[in-house]
């Protein structure tokens, strides 16, 4: 089966092997595809591997070869997968990839913001410590995490290590879900979202986006967080209004750490980069070296399982 990848350059900019996918097929890889280009290459392709690059209705019409998508990321919407199943083409994606990174980006974010690391280092080499009269100086007050209230919003593989991550630096942690959960450990209450928004110090957003989601932190629910919290996206960046997230930023009211926005990458008037009191990351939390592999390593086996008749993670019927 010939397999062709059209945007393998953020999974592998170079550091990774694809030997493996390679083993399975004559194999045509790209760093990067534009959408006029999708078809060409792939023309005679009977697998087609995506991170980014959009498989639309019309796109696919014109593969008739095309018999298998895999996505390069848990997300899925950028294939139309009615139309991919209405064509008979069979649509998977690496699902579990790599939650501890996501986690380590979301305490890293944590850390930078109440313990101040960057703003020190930066003191120092520019030659204020030198100057001291006592042994140690601070900039902002320094925060401990131990008996703050962490709010985790969602509560899948990535939600639960964040909890756990919480729990484990002496937080009292409140999760929320589209349905209640049990037997949870004791440092660990489920709640209503209203009263964790209320609670908590420190608030990560672990859900999907759907229309239930879309937009669940709006100028509304902002009202509800006590002041000074800290806000943490490393999900998706609809799950905020940007603009009145900026709008409460710049009124003093807290803090943002977010890892993802609306529109990736973002035009330069998005409101959150010229916002105050947010840290901002390119989209990175999953791209450890370690979580690339294994999204690498997934997306082989659902491959070479699509070939033997038994497909592995198939997120279309």
């Amino acid at each position: 089966m010939k397999i062709v990848v059209l945007d393998g350059y953020t999974l592998n900019p170079g550091d990774l092997s694809w030997q493996a996918l390679e083993a399975l097929g004559e194999c045509d890889i790209y760093d990067h595809t534009t959408l006029d280009q999708i078809v060409s290459r792939c023309q005679g392709a009977h697998i087609v591997l995506t991170n980014k690059t959009l498989l639309s209705a019309a796109t696919l019409k014109q593969l008739p070869a095309l018999t298998y998508i895999g996505v390069l990321a848990t997300g899925t919407n950028v294939v139309d997968v009615d139309a991919a199943t209405a064509q008979g083409i069979v649509v998977t994606n690496i699902p579990a990839y790599g939650p501890d990174a996501v986690a380590q980006m979301v305490f890293a974010h944590i850390l930078h913001h109440k313990q101040q690391v960057a703003l020190h280092d930066q003191a120092v080499k520019q030659g204020q410590w030198v100057t001291q009269r006592d042994f140690c100086f601070t900039l902002s007050p320094l925060t401990s995490l131990k008996g703050l209230t962490l709010g985790v919003v969602g509560y899948g593989d990535i939600g639960q290590q964040v909890a756990h991550l919480g729990a484990a630096f002496g937080m009292k942690v409140l999760i929320t879900s589209a349905k209640p959960k049990t037997n949870l450990p004791d440092a660990i209450q489920w709640c209503e979202r209203d009263n964790l928004l209320q609670q908590a110090d420190i608030i990560s957003l672990h859900c999907p986006l759907s229309a239930a989601t879309k937009y669940m932190i709006n100028s509304d629910s902002l009202r509800l967080l006590k002041p000074g919290c800290l806000l943490v996206n490393t999900a998706r960046g609809d799950l905020i209004s940007e603009t009145d997230l900026a709008q409460w930023l710049n009124n003093g009211n807290g803090f943002a750490a977010v890892d993802v926005l609306s529109t990736e990458p973002p035009s330069s008037n998005n409101p959150l980069i010229s916002a105050a009191n947010i840290t901002i990351t390119p989209h990175i939390a999953w791209a450890t070296l370690q979580a690339r592999q294994n999204l690498l390593n997934i997306a082989v086996e659902n491959v070479r399982h699509f070939q033997q008749g038994k497909v592995l993670n198939r997120i279309n019927d």
